[in-house]
């Protein structure tokens, strides 16, 4: 009897999605970039069908983060266990994120990247997106972050915060926890209904999921096309030192810091991890946004690893606004970089200060593609280096947040894997 033909693996059509769309739109971008069909191309197929794949993610973020968050509150039912766990968490995210900072500040000042950037670049770069800095920096003024950030965690109505375009996920996750934590609290009777319509509307979320996955080759690819085709490696080129500073940096947390925390705080082969966990380091880099990756992240961390729900459902969506890893390195190698371009001299007190807000902004940073580009803002005013400057490094932007965002989501597995590791659980082989 002929044994049936094996399919090819999900990560696998997604990487060929994601080859195929970098090398069309680089082609693309190299003997068409002034052709109105190329235009047409992106306006009506290529950007839309990119915006479906991510808005099918995107979706069931809200629902999903809220039940199992309230879930897994509710299945961990011991308080003084959910303290332990949410310490624990909590020290694992600012840590390792501040060790992050660290090795871009590191890199940036052995490789001096602002010293390399000619004149003509930095001018022509000035002059391109001057529009698009001042906008953003307009939204940074208006961005109220400090003790009001505080504040905001507790919301006056939790349905207003979490219907605007970029809902505020640190308010989601309080009332989540505030409601896991009230089931553990009502009596069993009583809150058992109410986990039944949560465990409903987390495995309607799933198979939601599962359906957008299916698309993920596709929508993968449309999205790379739209970046490179309209780019292409000529701002790479340009800011050639400043993207290999930051990729550097991404490489060496990514492959150096989360092996070593992996093999000793999960007892965990580092390989076989990377090697589970590929595919959502593959959505995180296609979609450029960690809220998106989100659901992929909690099914292939209880799938792949054997992480129990009640704790994937706990770290990970914590993880996924709180643990930026990706984003606190790209912020410190930015703001020395910008320092270095405007002859502005750092003192290593003000490096400590970049440090210090690169963790604190990364945490308020939006989990959607360039979302922590207004708190990039703040830091740059507060060390006084010129905010129109992060005009230089918008065009490479889009890029090194596909590439931050596989770190700041990796990050969040590797917490999974240390809490449940340190609650007892033997990862899946």
């Amino acid at each position: 009897m002929a044994s049936e033909p094996r399919r090819m693996a999900r990560h696998t059509k997604i990487f060929i999605g994601l080859v195929v769309g970098a090398l069309a739109g680089v082609i693309c971008n190299k003997f068409f970039s002034s052709a109105p069909a190329l235009a047409l191309v992106q306006k009506y197929l290529s950007d839309p069908l990119g915006k479906i794949f991510l808005n099918m993610l995107i979706m069931v973020v809200i629902p999903l983060v809220f039940s199992s968050l309230t879930l897994g509150v509710a299945q961990i039912g011991d308080l003084k266990q959910l303290g332990r766990m949410g310490i624990r968490t909590a020290f694992y995210f600012l840590i390792v994120t501040a060790i992050a900072v660290c090795i871009g500040l590191t890199l940036v000042n052995l490789i001096r990247p602002g010293d390399h950037l000619p004149q003509e670049t930095k001018e022509r770069m000035l002059a391109t997106y001057s529009q698009e800095a001042t906008t953003l920096k307009g939204a940074a003024d208006q961005t109220d972050f400090g003790i009001q950030t505080l504040v905001g965690i507790v919301p006056r109505n939790p349905f207003a915060a979490v219907a605007r375009p970029n809902p505020d996920m640190l308010a989601l996750i309080f009332v989540a926890l505030m409601a896991g934590i009230g089931l553990t609290m009502i009596a069993q009777e009583r809150a058992q209904p109410v986990i039944r319509v949560l465990e409903g509307i987390n495995e309607i979320s799933v198979v939601i999921i599962n359906i957008a996955m299916k698309l993920a080759p596709f929508g993968v690819a449309a999205l790379i096309f739209s970046v490179t085709s309209r780019f292409g490696f000529e701002l790479l080129v340009a800011l050639g030192w400043y993207v290999v500073t930051v990729l550097l940096g991404l490489t060496l947390h990514l492959f150096g810091a989360f092996s070593v925390l992996v093999k000793v705080f999960a007892r965990y082969n580092p390989l076989k991890f990377f090697k589970k966990v590929e595919t959502v380091m593959l959505t995180a880099f296609s979609t450029s946004s960690s809220n998106a990756t989100l659901p992929t992240t909690l099914t292939v961390s209880q799938d792949n690893l054997g992480i129990p729900p009640k704790i994937a459902g706990f770290v990970i969506p914590l993880g996924a606004t709180m643990n930026m890893n990706g984003t606190a390195l790209f912020e410190g190698v930015t703001v020395l970089f910008l320092a270095q371009v405007f002859g502005v001299d750092l003192s290593l007190g003000a490096q400590l200060i970049v440090v210090i807000m690169s963790v604190l902004t990364a945490v308020g940073a939006a989990g959607v593609p360039s979302g922590s580009i207004p708190l990039l803002i703040l830091v740059l005013q507060m060390v006084g280096v010129p905010p129109e400057g992060i005009a230089l490094i918008l065009g490479v932007d889009r890029i090194l947040d596909m590439c931050r965002t596989v770190l700041n989501v990796t990050g969040d597995v590797t917490c999974a894997a240390y809490i449940a590791r340190s609650e007892g659980v033997v990862l899946k082989e």
